[in-house]
């Protein structure tokens, strides 16, 4: 060995052994969940092999991404400084904290693991969001008063064995060349990309047994692999029926006397038909509205009169009284009303990767030959927005500054420039100027007699609560309520100017919220903070009020049978006003999924739970009750079905 070689080693030798140490740890937790677990995995030698050998692949994946930031730390540093103070505090700082999160993170990985079972997946990542309830749920679990210090503890002791070893000793060598240096960062990168393109964490999944193939991934990388994918396995954690019983039941509670099944056993489409067959084609304008929850309105109870204009429109067109929405997330609301279907576990299929090309009502209206568009007074690129309306047929409209959309998606893009712009916050533009963009499109397809379905999501209704000066009497930034009027005051704004349109009497207004101001309750799921307002107005429309339970997934299925149109349906949403709706409504978070009933509601946990409550609407209890099969039956055939056609990419 050359002095070079010796020098090269030296350098790297608290690395190096920083790589052994993290190569046995992690051998230990895996070999803790296997013992764990032990009557239940596959425990043959080519499996035992297989199950290891996977492990000790993704655990080199972690390195990788420790290795890449290193190697370049020491690249870059100067040859003269090495060993120096700076160099040290800076190599002394990384290791310990870079050791306090491992160890952090193994031993999270075992109270995970003694929850569900399984490596982090979605539900750690929801943890992130979740941070009150998660730490007093840790709190109330263990004594942190003994973990905290034994993470501290265990920390010291290996920090302190390193030192013993003279590994920072050896890593401070000097007179190190840089074309030395610059190898190791080459292997780095190298591998790095390796991992990011071409390993998924499904890669472990090779074994018919899930314990084994859990075991065989790593936390980190599960951890970051989860976050970039956005979505819980259903069938790995929630109750699950035969899915042949699941769609025969499903099918049932879908078919109507107007509809007629056309695809196999493990589908919903079905042709809806009217008698009068209508050609009619009106505008349609669809305003999503940010954080709207029923009792603002005085219809429903508010004495504070914040949404004048709301409750007067609710006495002119179909007013839905008992709706609900199916999430807490304005993504969720837009799953809800685009695609028809119950909430998915995890994150809306709007932020889910490969979610272009489904059938969304996009594909009911082009077939009536519509222009669909999609207005955003912020990035449309937050939240996967433009990605998913981009992908399912609409145009797009938004405040984007230089986010594009993804080169597989057609869709055309415009962007909302500052002349267009009176007001905005990190939100958006404030509602009356996306109202004005959406006026001047529909302005436009107008003049060339295309009927449009224009869907706007607003903003203003958002903390900070910000909003243009001097136009509602409760001051900018002072509050919801003040966000709230604002938000009625703009709507109203975008009725008076429509009407001084020609397109006005030929257009149908739809106004939804997205989902309440809040969600939070002392039940798993606080059902009266799902309770949301819907309203159709338009020439045609006759004003009513219907109190039948529903969800968001209603609303546009039942504005289509209004206008007596024959379409294909594949969703799950049905006409209220039918006479043989039977009410129901679905209410879910990223890891409870409700069926309600009357006062009846059956909620599906992960860990494969279930609880069935009577809900008390006056006090807004949930009273556990008796589980009722053919209602627990129902619920998941709804949920497992709905998940069931995503996955397996049911598209038109």
């Amino acid at each position: 060995m050359t002095f070079s070689d010796l020098k090269l080693q030296e350098r790297y030798s608290l690395l190096v052994g920083f790589t052994k140490w993290f190569l046995l740890f992690s051998f230990g937790i895996r070999l803790l969940f296997f013992v764990l677990q032990f009557s239940e995995v596959t425990a043959s030698l080519f499996s035992i092999i297989k199950t290891f050998s996977y492990g000790l692949f993704f655990d080199v994946g972690v390195l990788a991404f420790v290795w890449l930031f290193s190697s370049f730390y020491i690249l870059l540093m100067p040859k003269k400084w090495i060993g120096k103070s700076f160099d040290k505090i800076v190599i002394y700082c990384f290791f310990n904290i870079t050791l306090l999160i491992l160890v952090f993170t193994f031993f999270a990985e075992i109270t995970f693991w003694d929850e569900f079972k399984c490596r982090f997946n979605f539900i750690a990542v929801d943890y992130l969001i979740y941070t009150f309830e998660v730490v007093e749920n840790i709190n109330e679990s263990y004594p942190l008063i003994v973990l905290i210090p034994a993470i501290l503890f265990i920390c010291f002791g290996i920090s302190f064995y390193f030192f013993k070893k003279r590994y920072f000793n050896r890593t401070f060598v000097n007179q190190l060349a840089f074309k030395q240096r610059i190898v190791p960062f080459l292997v780095s990168i190298f591998m790095v990309l390796f991992y990011v393109f071409y390993v998924k964490n499904s890669d472990a999944e090779w074994s018919s047994n899930r314990y084994n193939n859990e075991i065989s991934k790593a936390g980190i990388y599960s951890f970051f692999a989860e976050l970039r994918n956005n979505k819980l396995d259903y069938l790995s954690f929630y109750s699950t029926i035969p899915n042949e019983e699941a769609f025969k039941i499903v099918r049932n509670k879908l078919k109507t006397n107007n509809s007629r099944f056309t695809s196999d056993k493990f589908s919903i489409q079905r042709q809806i038909s009217d008698s009068l067959n209508s050609s009619q084609t009106p505008n349609i304008v669809f305003v999503l509205m940010e954080s709207m929850s029923a009792d603002f309105m005085q219809e429903f109870g508010n004495k504070m009169s914040i949404t004048p204009f709301m409750d007067d429109l609710a006495q002119k067109g179909l007013l839905f009284k008992n709706l609900y929405a199916t999430g807490t997330r304005t993504v969720r609301g837009m799953e809800a009303v685009t695609l028809s279907i119950p909430p998915t576990p995890g994150s809306s299929i709007v932020k889910r990767p490969e979610n272009a090309g489904l059938y969304t009502i996009s594909n009911v209206f082009k077939s009536k030959n519509y222009q669909c568009n999609f207005f955003y007074g912020g990035d449309g690129y937050f939240d996967n927005m433009n990605a998913f309306f981009g992908g399912n047929g609409f145009d797009i409209y938004d405040r984007g500054r230089g986010s594009i959309l993804q080169e597989d998606i057609k869709a055309k893009r415009y962007n909302i420039n500052d002349g267009e712009v009176t007001f905005e916050n990190a939100w958006g533009v404030c509602d009356e100027d996306i109202y004005n963009k959406m006026i001047e499109i529909a302005d436009h397809y107008d003049a060339k007699h295309k009927p449009f379905f224009n869907f706007i999501m607003t903003t203003s209704n958002h903390k900070p609560y910000t909003y243009p000066n001097k136009k509602v009497a409760i001051p900018s930034g002072t509050g919801r309520n003040g966000a709230v009027q604002y938000a009625d005051f703009a709507l109203k704004k975008l009725f008076e100017k429509s009407r001084t349109k020609p397109w006005f009497k030929n257009t149908i207004f739809v106004i939804v919220a997205d989902h309440c101001a809040s969600s939070a309750g002392k039940d798993e799921i606080d059902v009266a903070n799902y309770h949301i307002p819907a309203i159709i107005y338009g020439d045609g429309i006759v004003p009513q009020k219907t109190n039948k339970l529903c969800s968001q997934i209603d609303v546009l299925p039942t504005l289509f049978e209004i206008l007596h149109w024959n379409y294909t349906s594949d969703f799950y949403g049905k006409n209220v006003l039918a006479n043989d709706f039977e009410e129901r409504a679905f209410v879910g978070t990223y890891l409870k999924l409700g069926l309600m009933k009357n006062d009846k509601i059956m909620i599906l946990s992960n860990q494969q739970k279930q609880n069935f409550y009577r809900w008390n609407k006056t006090t807004n209890n949930l009273i556990p009750i008796s589980k009722s099969n053919e209602f627990l039956k129902e619920t998941i055939s709804f949920y497992q079905s709905a998940d069931y056609l995503f996955v397996n990419r049911k598209k038109n």
